[in-house]
C-alpha cells in the first residue's frame, strides 16, 4: 500500500530509465504463443525460485486472450515476505533479470530482462495474499470476462502510444501514469464482483 491506497503493480513503473532507445515496443495483435512463453518462464522462475514462489501468475496485458499488447510477458511472483529483496534478486539476476529501484519496491519490486530495452518479461514480485497480490490478479480476471473493457482497454492504450510514444523512460512512464484511473476504476468493479476466482 502506498500513500494510505491500495494500487496495482501493473499500474506502476514498467520501464527501466535509460536513454532514447532505436527501437520502441508497438502494441501487436495477440500472439496465441504468449500462454506458452509465459509457461516456459514460470518453469524457469519456479526452478530458481522454489518454495520462495507461492505462486506464479501470467498478468498484464498478454494474459488477456484476443488483447492486443507490447510483446513484453508480464508475471506477478507471491512471495511470502518480501525482504530481504536479495534473497530474490540474487535469484532472478541469475535468470538475465534486473532489478529496478522504486518508490514501489515497498509493495512490488519489479525486475525485468533483459537488462537494455526492449524487454521480454516483466516480474512484479507481491506479498502472498496481500492487497497488491489480489488487485492484479481481480483487474485480468475482469478483462477476462469482459471482453467489451478489454478492447476499451485496448483503445486506451493505443491512444497513449499514440500520444507519448514509447521510446524514452519519460514517455513510457507518462503511458503507464495515464492509465492508473482507468485500472483503478476496473479493479475496483473486479473486487466487487468477487474476482480474482482463484485467490
Amino acid at each position: 500500500m502506498q500513500g494510505g491506497r491500495a494500487r496495482n503493480c501493473l499500474a506502476g513503473i514498467h520501464a527501466a530509465r535509460s536513454d532514447r532507445v532505436a527501437e520502441a515496443l508497438e502494441i501487436v495483435a495477440y500472439d496465441p504463443a504468449w500462454p506458452d512463453a509465459f509457461a516456459a518462464e514460470r518453469r524457469r522462475l519456479a526452478a530458481a525460485l522454489g518454495e520462495h514462489a507461492v505462486r506464479i501468475d501470467h498478468n498484464g496485458s498478454t494474459a488477456v486472450p484476443g488483447l492486443a499488447a507490447k510483446p513484453v510477458i508480464d508475471i506477478q511472483v507471491s512471495v511470502r515476505r518480501l525482504q530481504p529483496r536479495e534473497e530474490y534478486a540474487d535469484r532472478l539476476r541469475l535468470l538475465g533479470y534486473v532489478h529496478v529501484p522504486h518508490s514501489d519496491d515497498s509493495f512490488c519490486p519489479f525486475f525485468h530482462r533483459p537488462a537494455a530495452w526492449p524487454h521480454t518479461h516483466h516480474v512484479h514480485l507481491v506479498q502472498s495474499g496481500g492487497a497488491a497480490e489480489r488487485r492484479t490478479l481481480a483487474f485480468r480476471d475482469y478483462l477476462r470476462e469482459h471482453p467489451d473493457v478489454a478492447r476499451a482497454y485496448e483503445e486506451l492504450k493505443r491512444g497513449l502510444m499514440r500520444l507519448h510514444g514509447a521510446a524514452t523512460f519519460e514517455s513510457r512512464q507518462a503511458s503507464a501514469d495515464a492509465k492508473t484511473g482507468f485500472v483503478t476504476r476496473i479493479t475496483e468493479l473486479a473486487l466487487a464482483e468477487g474476482l480474482p476466482r482463484t485467490w
